[in-house]
């Protein structure tokens, strides 16, 4: 590590300890997700020109109270960090060797609104989550087909009266999907173009009447603890 490097560094430090004690409030989502996007440019190593591997398995660090907070938002959370890391990486061509997991550690020693994040690579198997964000809410696909209109038959019912009863149809093979106009009245677009039936792409955004449905895919571990009940003691050690 150069010498800028190590300044920066314990800058950021200075920083956060500033922030704690300024805002009483307590650490935001969005500072988790940037100290998240650090750690992957920080860790970051060429193993080739086409191939920059970065980790996948991430530990954030919370004091109690932040931690308390921070859980209370519910599993939605971690799929936005999820999600953003995965924006990240496409953005700068990292590559993960395996699922992304991130788990919530509560840290005594972490002064309120300071966030530390350990991370490492652990190849394994992938778990592809497929989810649907319409109106601000979020929707995991649980099936096969998914059935999305205005009609109470409908898997997700969304009110809007531009939509037909039963509008579209979310097809997901467990690592593809697929989306298939079911006949509406006032069609489907699919990232601006009228559609009946096509492949649908992460990020994908699906326009039914007045609302706007995106589509996205988690790549997480198998085996991922999104809310861990591990706790840091005063000697650093781990106890669940």
């Amino acid at each position: 590590m150069g010498l800028l490097d190590k300044f920066e560094k314990g800058l950021e430090r200075v920083v956060n300890v500033a922030f704690a004690r300024t805002f009483k409030s307590g650490l935001q989502p969005v500072e988790i997700t940037a100290a998240l996007r650090r750690e992957l440019d920080t860790k970051a190593a060429v193993v080739a020109r086409d191939r920059i591997l970065v980790p996948n398995k991430f530990s954030v660090h919370l004091a109690p109270g932040d931690y308390e907070r921070m859980t209370g938002i519910g599993p939605a959370l971690i799929d936005d960090f999820t999600q953003l890391i995965q924006t990240h990486a496409t953005a700068q061509h990292y590559q993960f060797a395996g699922g992304i997991s991130i788990r919530l550690v509560e840290d005594p020693l972490l002064a309120e609104g300071v966030v530390r994040v350990d991370s490492s690579n652990e190849k394994g198997e992938v778990s592809w989550t497929p989810i649907l964000d319409i109106n601000g809410k979020r929707y995991p696909i649980t099936k096969s087909h998914t059935v999305i209109g205005r009609g109470s038959e409908a898997d997700i019912t969304v009110d809007d009266t531009g939509i037909s009863r039963r509008h579209v149809e979310i097809l997901w093979d467990g690592k593809r999907g697929q989306v298939n106009d079911l006949g509406s009245t006032n069609g489907t677009q699919l990232n601006g173009a009228p559609v009946t039936k096509a492949a649908l792409p992460p990020e994908s955004v699906i326009s039914l009447g007045r609302t706007r449905i995106v589509f996205r895919v988690l790549a997480q571990s198998a085996s991922v603890d999104q809310f861990s009940d591990l706790r840091v003691d005063q000697d650093g050690g781990e106890n669940r």
